[in-house]
């Protein structure tokens, strides 16, 4: 985390060096993706029958029919409160390193295209009928993220190795966690950063968010073919 925080202090001009604009003060856009996740799981435990859970969770056979589930699941969570507690611990740490750095909007398309790509993980890997929520998608991402950020400023990656191994045993180990999610988003959160830690000064911007956009079409390439791989009664 030092090299990240170095990274903000050290400010050329106006700009972070990821590029970023640099803000004083809390973390926003990490605060108003835990405020949504919570006001979520408030909802989805005070409104009856589960609603929100089978109106917004992801399964796989829901890509082609209702494919906004892919983003909308990785704001909820399960009935478990442990379930949203370690994600929101770990989106507030990885938050508050990666915002300021990043700046307010690349931080935020990096989280959404993580998140995507764990639903997309699902869809790749898993059963067609698995249901699945949860921010931990996006979570890797940012893990990724940090891992990417850590070697551009030349800092230790010991401790995050040691982390995503913990976090990924847990995956394999406890039932009812979709690895597959963790594993696209952070390969996704990965790619992303690489393309903003990385990207030249001269048309920073342009190679930035072209990368970035080239990461969403091959998710939606993907997500596109397995789709059509599915027999016909389950899209038709």
């Amino acid at each position: 985390m030092d090299c990240v925080q170095q990274a903000v202090k050290s400010l050329p001009g106006r700009r972070t060096i990821f590029g970023g604009v640099p803000r004083a003060g809390r973390p926003l856009i990490t605060i108003i993706m835990m405020a949504i996740c919570v006001a979520a799981y408030a909802l989805d435990l005070a409104i009856p029958n589960g609603f929100i859970f089978q109106n917004f969770a992801y399964a796989p056979f829901l890509t082609e029919s209702e494919p906004w589930r892919m983003l909308t699941s990785a704001f909820l969570h399960s009935s478990s409160i442990m379930h949203i507690a370690f994600n929101m611990y770990a989106l507030w740490i990885l938050g508050n390193a990666l915002e300021p750095a990043f700046g307010r909007i690349r931080f935020l398309a990096v989280y959404l295209v993580s998140a995507l790509a764990g639903s997309v993980g699902v869809l790749m890997l898993s059963p067609v009928d698995t249901v699945v929520v949860g921010a931990s998608g996006a979570v890797f991402g940012l893990f990724g993220a940090l891992f990417v950020v850590q070697k551009k400023r030349g800092g230790d990656l010991r401790q995050i190795l040691v982390l995503l191994a913990i976090n990924a045993a847990i995956g394999f180990i406890i039932p009812n966690i979709a690895w597959q999610a963790h594993l696209g988003g952070l390969i996704a959160g990965a790619l992303c950063t690489w393309a903003i830690a990385y990207a030249p000064s001269k048309n920073r911007n342009l190679i930035q968010w072209g990368s970035i956009a080239a990461v969403v079409v091959v998710l939606l390439a993907l997500s596109i073919y397995k789709v059509s791989t599915f027999p016909t009664f389950l899209i038709g």
